[in-house]
């Protein structure tokens, strides 16, 4: 197969195009997120405990932690983001406790969600709101 230069210049232009807008193309909702984790269960509000700022003053490093005794797996939402998706933790059966913290970063003022799959199979949700403010302004 012979190219000739502009054949080569769109074939190289279209892949371009095509690593630029993945991002756009994978992005799911938070709601079609949710309904894969949870299979379409009603998630219910007891027996996970979400921590979060009320307010962060830097969006870039919020402290989050969630603890969900007797999960099998935990998954942390950003409604507000781009890609709301921040985090999803697995516990094994040796796993000494359901727990995990880390920080996240927040493009706004938005809700976090924590919810939890259970050993049983049930679903367990919370969520907080976080104020991100810039440079402790409010905002």
């Amino acid at each position: 197969m012979n190219l000739s230069r502009r054949e080569a210049l769109w074939v190289g232009l279209g892949g371009l195009a095509a690593v630029a807008t993945p991002g756009a193309v994978l992005a799911a909702t938070t709601e079609e997120l949710t309904n894969a984790f949870t299979g379409g269960a009603a998630p219910g509000t007891d027996g996970i405990t979400l921590t979060a700022p009320e307010i962060a003053e830097n969006g870039n490093t919020v402290p989050v932690s969630v603890s969900a005794p007797g999960a099998v797996a935990i998954m942390l939402l950003a409604t507000g983001n781009p890609e709301p998706a921040v985090a999803t933790f697995t516990f094994g059966p040796a796993a000494g406790s359901q727990m995990a913290a880390t920080r996240i970063r927040l493009a706004k003022t938005q809700d976090v969600v924590a919810l939890a799959k259970m050993a049983d199979g049930s679903v367990k949700q919370a969520q907080a709101t976080v104020k991100v403010t810039i440079g402790g302004c409010g905002g």
